[in-house]
């Protein structure tokens, strides 16, 4: 086992790693910047350095990132989720310099983190995928006419990346054009990489996808899947785990499909295959995350698998400690992003400083998060602040345990999805379990609410007017 980690990330996913490393009894050594000298990861480290220049250059800083883990004598480094962990070009550094890469091979990586690789080796594999481009678009002929072939609507894709940037479902000529200009825009400013593909838009569908581990060994298995249909803007706020829609023998072959994806590319460590579900109950392959997903602890709650331990001993060469029959889940999960944004203004990011901050608790109730009072949320990275996940025998039980837990959760100085997702937790669809990818535009009444409103500000208040009436 590893000696000692450099956590290459910030936040929640470092305090995450830096948490799984101390039950392993592995020393840690964050890096950070600046304007993030104040995070809890930072403090919670064995050691921390110092990167740069600037408040994001340093977590993308290869080179830097790995001399650094040299001088301190670092055995491996872990990337967590963004930043560079689905970098082909670290993965081969790391590799080549004597680190050891917690995640899969440059390989791996290189065909699998190319949404259009992954496409056309699914095809290959005979995985079902949603019609698109043989590759990438050439220029907006090839686009407009693959769009006339199949019908609007269509989605624009980024060939790399994920979070739901350079995504655009474009329902006309006329968005088609304008989208691929916005879409390439973005998709490079973020991946460096510009290139798109264009598929045919499924409406209403269910986001599901399954986690899977696999070893050095040859052994690859699946821990069922998180239906991550509640998104904004392409990008997840709700995950549930398992699926409400799933029957037993569509799990079965969803996750055999998942594993057939992953053997196909010798694939090791933790990954996530990604399907669209149609209205049909027809599952399509759309791409894989080959690193840590946000969304991995409502998997961990219904299985009472450690998946950040299970990467770090699957990359330290150790053989997967189950099978795959002893894979059970168990009741049902939620995970809920808390984020620093206002949903009634587009989810715009708020900043600003934390003037006050207790979490929930209580049986069944998980906190993954990275901020305190008197934090300061800087405007320079994801709004995310930190994941509430709960867990109950029930899906009734569940929703109503995560809707007790947004009302206890106080977080006060920035706006935050707290009193919107409570509004979810309430709405009559969702808690009978109707819901897919189209559910925020089909229920606009759930951004119709006052972010003014707190039970507890009320209590504080009644309180204050008692203590000046009895000093009267």
């Amino acid at each position: 086992m590893f000696k000692k980690i450099l956590v290459a990330n910030r936040g929640e996913i470092a305090m995450r790693i830096i948490r799984a490393c101390r039950e392993l009894n592995i020393a840690t050594a964050a890096i950070y910047s600046e304007q993030d000298s104040t995070g809890i990861y930072v403090k919670k480290a064995d050691e921390a350095y110092l990167v740069g220049p600037g408040p994001v250059q340093g977590f993308l800083d290869m080179q830097q990132i790995v001399d650094l883990a040299l001088r301190i004598r670092a055995d491996a480094i872990h990337p967590g989720y963004g930043f560079l962990s689905e970098n082909a070009q670290f993965a081969h550094l790391c590799r080549a310099s004597g680190v050891t890469f917690i995640g899969p091979s440059p390989h791996a990586i290189h065909l699998m983190g190319n949404k259009v690789m992954a496409r056309e080796l699914a095809k290959r594999v005979g995985v079902p995928i949603v019609p698109g481009t043989d590759g990438n678009i050439r220029g907006t002929e090839d686009a407009l006419a693959f769009a006339r072939s199949v019908g609007y609507p269509v989605i624009i894709k980024a060939s790399a990346g994920g979070g739901g940037r350079g995504l655009r479902v474009v329902r006309s000529e006329q968005e088609l054009l304008s989208g691929m200009e916005t879409s390439a825009r973005e998709a490079l400013s973020a991946f460096g990489d510009g290139s798109l593909f264009i598929e045919k838009y499924l409406e209403r569908p269910h986001h599901i996808e399954f986690q899977i581990l696999a070893d050095r060994h040859g052994n690859i298995i699946h821990l069922g899947e998180r239906d991550c249909s509640v998104q904004r803007r392409h990008q997840k706020l709700i995950e549930i785990a398992p699926s409400l829609v799933l029957t037993p023998r569509l799990r079965a072959e969803m996750g055999e499909a998942a594993i057939t994806l992953a053997r196909a590319v010798d694939y090791d460590n933790a990954g996530t295959m990604e399907f669209l579900l149609d209205q049909e109950g027809k599952y399509y392959f759309i791409e894989m995350n080959p690193r840590i997903q946000v969304e991995h602890t409502v998997t961990e709650q219904i299985t009472a698998v450690d998946i950040v331990r299970s990467q770090i001993s699957i990359a330290a060469g150790e053989p997967l400690e189950f099978r795959q029959e002893d894979v059970t889940l168990q009741g049902h999960a939620i995970q809920c992003r808390i984020n620093a944004e206002d949903p009634r203004n587009n989810f715009r990011p708020s900043t600003g400083t934390i003037t006050a901050y207790l979490s929930p608790g209580g049986i069944g109730v998980r906190i993954d998060g990275a901020v305190y009072k008197d934090y300061v949320v800087p405007p320079y990275y994801d709004a995310l602040l930190a994941k509430l996940t709960v867990r109950g025998r029930t899906w009734d039980e569940t929703v109503s345990r995560m809707h007790r837990s947004l009302e206890e959760y106080v977080l006060r100085g920035v706006k935050t999805t707290i009193p919107f997702l409570e509004k979810i937790m309430e709405e009559p669809d969702f808690r009978a379990g109707r819901f897919d990818t189209s559910y925020l535009d089909s229920h606009p009444e759930l951004f119709d609410y006052d972010p003014t409103v707190n039970p507890e500000d009320l209590v504080v208040a009644i309180a204050a007017s008692i203590a000046a009436y009895e000093g009267l």
